[in-house]
């Protein structure tokens, strides 16, 4: 009970990471303000650094998208993952929560419908792997001028699909009322599109497997 007496600083910036942690456990509004407050850049920077390699296809919203979710995770089943958290181990606080929202964001790319059409099409590959694909190589500078080539030959309407559905990570449901299409059109283009793609790209990955500047 001691420790329950003692007086903290009444500016919450200038709680301890234990402290904040303590009350924000006990559900203080205020504690669990300042936590969003005070590691939304670093949870933001995890997030970034897990999907940038893929900026040709995912947008801001995405990453808006992965905080909500790591969020969320901190919050759900009593704030179970911020209970797990056991600083005699000698893991600071926000190296706990930059774990969390690192996981989340290669959770999303590996779960999600909006997963990036080319780290589909090239195999599956282990997302966190340090060693860049062939694929990755030819995207690396010129991903966005080979995505447009490649949907040079498409139909007005499978261009706005792809900007939409892919590009800007929109969910099947504002797709499909924004294209004025059913939830169904939007799953069956979706296959379709992404057969046609994979088949337009297959040249091209031959092509970088066999350069010998391709990774080996």
């Amino acid at each position: 009970m001691a420790l329950l007496a003692v007086r903290l600083p009444a500016n919450p910036k200038d709680w301890s990471d234990i402290d904040l942690l303590r009350l924000t456990l006990r559900n203080q509004e205020k504690a669990w303000k300042e936590l969003v407050r005070r590691y939304r850049s670093l949870v933001y920077r995890c997030i970034t650094k897990v999907i940038g390699r893929y900026d040709a296809v995912l947008s801001s919203a995405d990453a808006d998208e992965i905080y909500g979710e790591v969020m969320m995770s901190l919050w759900r089943d009593d704030m179970r993952k911020l209970r797990a958290y056991d600083p005699r181990r000698g893991t600071k606080l926000s190296s706990w929560i930059g774990m969390i929202a690192t996981n989340t964001s290669y959770d999303y790319l590996r779960g999600t419908a909006r997963r990036p059409i080319l780290d589909r099409i090239d195999g599956d590959p282990e997302i966190d792997s340090e060693e860049a694909s062939p694929l990755d190589g030819i995207l690396s500078t010129e991903r966005r001028s080979h995505l447009n080539e490649m949907l040079a030959d498409y139909s007005d309407k499978d261009r706005a699909f792809v900007s939409l559905y892919y590009a800007q990570g929109l969910p099947a449901e504002e797709v499909a009322e924004e294209m004025n299409i059913s939830i169904k059109t939007v799953y069956s283009k979706k296959h379709k599109l992404l057969a046609r793609l994979q088949s337009t790209l297959a040249p091209l990955v031959r092509q970088a497997s066999a350069s010998p500047l391709a990774p080996a």
